[in-house]
């Protein structure tokens, strides 16, 4: 968050890892250009800092101390000269053919993050990541490929090595680690929250949301790291039987774009308790949040190796991750289609484990006996929520007929009054979709939607003339038949779909290939207790919506997925159990 009125906190020299008034107790202003005025007064080095200076170097380099005096003059001569460079650093304008303007601009460039380094990717090749509020690079990022994985790979595997850093470690340190990183994002989190928001559009609040709610998981499976455990078994004979619980290893990650920090969060939480080591590939719309958490976990102390992140295109690094021998497990959260493909590498090479977190198409029922605005404003929230780009959406909505015209009405109202804009903007509830296929697919479902026959009550257009809005998009009169009921649409449109009987509903809920979450509004306890035992989906919202937690686990039925994340379940994913038998000399 921009704060012109910043706290300065450091302002005296730093020394032998240490901050010390200069010896000579001076001080000099740094200035505000915008005002003229003094922020803070800097302790000002002499000589005398300079001599200590020298005297370290030459106590741990060994070189004679005149010698350690001009290196260390010319590093300040070399600060002063790149001090200069700051705000010099500019493009070139081309004189380029025909009726134009061409022009270069210098941008930052993202990097991997390889055994506690941020290198070059080894191809020196980048893409850009892109500010979906108005389609501008907002930087470069290193492109990794199957070499840079092989690179990521090798350094988890010297760390997850038997007799390493990271293998030694209590597990009640690795739970330390992670409280500690969970500390250093919670420090950090209005950078986060602003990286977050530029490269997927989320509004500012709705960022910080989302990076509490990975702190919560961090610090939740933190708790877990010294409290995993086997268990003893009366097997028949004289012996004692037990198991045992170990980390699988070195595990392939690859998380979608949109919720990049909190499904990194899902990712690293358990994997770091289980004590296994990470190569992590982001999405590449969204890997600043990503790269940022890196500087962060090498600020906390995880050893060379744990983690490891590797920014590329899914054919490319996702696909080497996903076949990648040296890897035994994979957790990949996106579509349905690549979570076959990456199901398929895994099977091809060393037969990895597998955990997918895919897709949805869930129901949200409404039932006439509920509170008729508290409905609205639950499924209002179902679908709008994160732009529509959910992978547990109420993307639809039945309504029970009695109040199907009513809830219709009552929740274009809502949606009139639904802000979309810069996720920057005060009040902001909703930002742009992430990138320009996204929202072209999602203005062809709107079209379909239309030539299908069923009814746009609000929205269903562009939103503004620059980056990739679309105004909430509400159907009636939508049938099961129609695409829009059918596929998922990931983007901000809520097909409203009208039924009689709970049977009914539930029949209709269940017809579908997709199986993650569902939700029912209803006042009858029975009639929630029917539908929760009988709709086939991984959760079931009774009165709310969206209702996950890092003690719960979270995964889908059909194909929407193999295995749970979060909660207990989440953990075991990450963990192999192996079971010791001791012969006795009597049977006890």
């Amino acid at each position: 968050m921009a704060n012109p009125n910043q706290q300065v906190v450091y302002t005296k020299l730093f020394i032998n890892n240490e901050f010390v008034d200069a010896k000579s107790g001076k001080t000099f202003p740094t200035i505000n250009p915008a005002n003229c005025k003094k922020i803070a007064d800097i302790a000002e080095a002499d000589k005398r800092d300079i001599n200590i200076l020298a005297n370290l170097e030459s106590l741990d380099n060994g070189k004679p101390f005149g010698d350690s005096v001009f290196d260390i003059n010319c590093a300040i001569d070399t600060f002063r000269y790149y001090a200069g460079w700051a705000d010099k650093i500019h493009g070139n304008t081309i004189p380029a053919d025909g009726a134009s303007l061409t022009l270069t601009r210098k941008e930052p460039v993202g990097v991997l993050f390889i055994n506690n380094e941020f290198v070059d990717a080894k191809s020196g090749k980048t893409f850009p990541t892109i500010n979906p509020a108005n389609c501008k690079k907002i930087a470069d990022i290193a492109e990794a490929d199957k070499e840079d994985i092989d690179a990521a790979v090798e350094a988890a595997k010297k760390a997850f090595a038997r007799g390493s850093e990271w293998r030694n470690l209590d597990a009640s340190a690795r739970g330390r680690l992670l409280y500690k990183f969970a500390d250093l994002v919670e420090r950090d989190i209005n950078i986060l929250a602003n990286l977050e928001s530029l490269d997927n559009g989320k509004p500012f609040g709705d960022s910080v949301f989302d990076i509490n709610c990975a702190i919560d998981t961090f610090r939740y499976y933190a708790g877990w790291a010294d409290k995993i455990h086997g268990n003893t078994i009366p097997a028949d004979g004289a012996s004692l039987t037990l198991t045992r619980k170990e980390p699988v290893g070195v595990v392939g990650q690859i998380i979608p774009w949109n919720y990049p920090i909190l499904m990194l969060a899902w990712k690293w939480g358990p994997a770091i308790a289980a004590g296994c080591t990470i190569v992590l590939k982001p999405a590449e719309q969204t890997p600043l949040t990503a790269l940022h958490c890196c500087a962060l976990a090498k600020e906390a102390g995880f050893p060379a190796g744990v983690i490891n992140v590797v920014p590329g295109y899914g054919p490319t690094a996702g696909q080497a991750i996903a076949a990648h021998p040296g890897i035994h497990k994979v957790a990949f959260t996106g579509s349905v289609d690549v979570g076959k493909l990456v199901m398929e590498a895994a099977a091809k090479s060393n037969l990895k484990k597998v955990s997918l977190e895919l897709g949805g198409k869930s129901p949200l029922v409404i039932f006439d006996d509920c509170n008729l605005d508290e409905a609205v404003e639950i499924a209002h929230n179902a679908i709008f929520a994160n732009h529509g780009q959910n992978c547990c959406a109420g993307s639809r909505t039945f309504v029970q007929e009695g109040i199907y015209e009513e809830f219709v009405k009552k929740s274009v109202e809502l949606a009139k009054k639904r802000k979309v804009g810069d996720a920057f903007a005060a009040d902001v509830q909703q930002g742009p979709q992430v990138n320009d296929m996204i929202f072209n697919r999602i203005l062809k479902y709107i079209e379909s939607g239309k030539n299908e026959g069923a009814k746009v009550e609000f929205g269903g257009k562009r939103w503004g003339n620059e980056g990739y809005f679309i105004e909430p998009t509400i159907f009636s009169g939508v049938t099961d038949g129609m695409t829009i009921a059918k596929e998922e649409i990931f983007g901000p449109v809520q097909s409203i779909l009208k039924f009689k009987t709970l049977e009914e509903v539930i029949e209709r809920s269940n017809a579908t290939n997709y199986g993650l979450a569902s939700g029912i509004v209803t006042n009858n306890l029975n009639t929630a207790l029917v539908f929760a035992q009988a709709v086939q989906a991984g959760s079931v919202w009774v009165n709310c919506y969206d209702a996950v937690v890092p003690q719960a686990p979270f995964g889908g039925f059909k194909q929407s997925g193999a295995g749970r994340e979060l909660g207990e379940d989440g953990l075991d994913l990450y963990l192999e159990t192996k079971t010791i038998s001791i012969k006795l000399p009597t049977n006890n």
